[in-house]
């Protein structure tokens, strides 16, 4: 038996980070292994590993769709992997470490900051992430500058659309402080981080400063990407092909890196990228602020079906992206649709258990309740037990569901100020533009989805009787 340490993270932070985090230690008790896991939230670390933890481990597991520190791994046996796969398949991931998992590289003790390049490079190469997983990471980073910039703006529309424009008012303070800094600040932060997921802590500084020149360019969400993969491949390469005299080895971190990448990545947004990608991204925003009628009702039904299909899956989280991007830009429709959509399949799931008992067993219905509660708080997942459980018949429900209440969303011109919070963000003044259809778009893709899973699901009777004749005939034909 192992004595295994694991840490989960998901972009949001909240609901995924956390399921694999019970997954993990129940299944990994259950097999008999001794296990300590560390989630990565919204708000900090949590059940923190110690470094005494770490040196008694046999095996690392790292459960993660954000960047993930590893030098504190460095010489013990790591697995990673994500965390939709530690959710649905906890029993084969952990197999699977404990036959695949690779000795982490990079020294143990780190004596000086030339030590710490050294590990990067180790670090990188022992890292399964990609360009997604970088992209959540630096996703990950800013949402709470987008949660926090969105509501302060909702608010200053508290007093009048327009009242922020009389300086020295609290509407004025809280646009400075939505529109003025967060918003300002959250496309460097996007591109700080996507950069950092790629080349660590080196790739920061530059990443930064090519997410601000983005910004100052408006160059918008679109340039903001860029800047971050820029950054941080630009970081990485530097790191790996310069090389200095052990006596200067010291200034690779501090000077060298820093200069060479933030100089690389400045000159090349501001001669070369920031113009094409800024008429890109003004391009598609006036391409989306002019859709009309089924246009709208399409795209809806797209950022639907893309919310429900793997409930916080890859597919799941380009949609959300994509919207918070948007937002990003002041295009806040998209936003509204999926959070609609994302709402929607534990809704109709708990709606469906309520009405339709004869369908679901006692489990199932006592689950229904729990997923009834993660919808009104916009987690998608709640749904994920039912869909493993019966996927053929619940993932087709649930996007429809999901499609309805995207499309309407949209066809209503439903606004979304903020990327999360679900019911709770419905209750702030101007948070969401034209709630009464807005409420009406949640209910109806609810009512949807629980109805198509209530048509398509079979009884409970039936699955066992059926079960029973199964059972009955294959008896009979060895007796025969």
């Amino acid at each position: 038996m192992a004595n295994i340490v694991a840490i989960t993270s998901c972009p949001t932070g909240i609901a995924h980070t956390f399921m694999a985090a019970s997954a993990l230690e129940k299944t990994a008790q259950a097999q008999g292994h001794t296990i300590k896991v560390e989630t990565q939230g919204s708000v900090g670390a949590k059940n923190q590993l110690t470094e005494e933890d770490i040196a008694a481990a046999d095996l690392v597991i790292i459960a993660a769709d954000t960047h993930v520190e590893m030098t504190r791994f460095a010489g013990k046996k790591v697995y990673e992997t994500s965390t939709g796969e530690a959710v649905k398949n906890t029993a084969a991931v952990i197999e699977r470490a404990l036959a695949e998992a690779s000795v982490q590289g990079g020294d143990a003790q780190q004596g000086s900051l030339a030590d710490e390049v050294s590990a990067i490079k180790a670090d990188r190469k022992a890292s399964m992430g990609g360009p997604y997983k970088h992209l959540l990471t630096g996703v990950s980073y800013m949402l709470p500058m987008v949660v926090a910039g969105g509501l302060m703006i909702a608010l200053s529309f508290m007093f009048g659309i327009t009242a922020f424009e009389e300086e020295g008012t609290l509407a004025w303070a809280l646009m400075e402080i939505g529109g003025g800094a967060a918003f300002h600040l959250m496309i460097a932060v996007l591109a700080g981080y996507i950069s950092f997921s790629i080349a660590d802590r080196a790739g920061l500084a530059p990443g930064l400063i090519g997410g601000m020149l983005a910004t100052n360019l408006e160059a918008g969400f679109l340039g903001g990407i860029v800047a971050g993969f820029l950054a941080g491949y630009t970081t990485k390469l530097i790191i790996d092909n310069i090389r200095l005299p052990e006596s200067l080895a010291g200034l690779m971190p501090v000077l060298v890196v820093p200069l060479l990448s933030s100089l690389v990545v400045g000159l090349l947004m501001i001669f070369v990228i920031g113009g094409p990608v800024g008429w890109l991204n003004a391009a598609m925003a006036d391409f989306l602020q002019g859709l009309t009628g089924a246009n709208v009702l399409l795209l809806g039904v797209i950022i639907g079906g893309m919310m429900a299909i793997d409930m916080g899956g890859p597919i799941n989280k380009a949609a959300y992206t994509v919207s918070v991007g948007l937002l990003a830009e002041g295009i806040s429709g998209p936003m509204a649709a999926a959070m609609a959509a994302g709402m929607t399949p534990p809704l109709g799931i708990a709606l469906a258990t309520f009405v339709a008992r004869q369908k679901f067993n006692a489990a199932e219905r006592e689950a229904g309740k729990a997923a009834g509660v993660l919808g009104l708080c916009f987690i998608t997942e709640g749904a994920i037990p039912f869909a493993v459980k019966d996927p053929l018949r619940v993932i087709p429900s649930l996007m429809i569901g999901s499609a309805v209440a995207g499309a309407l969303a949209l066809g209503f011109g439903s606004t979304l100020a903020a990327p999360h919070g679900g019911i709770f963000v419905l209750a702030i003044p101007n948070a969401v533009g034209n709630l009464g259809m807005y409420a009406v778009s949640i209910l109806a893709g609810t009512v949807v989805t629980a109805v198509a899973l209530i048509v398509l699901k079979r009884p409970i009777e039936e699955v066992s009787a059926g079960s029973r004749a199964t059972k009955a005939g294959a008896t009979k034909a060895e007796t025969a």
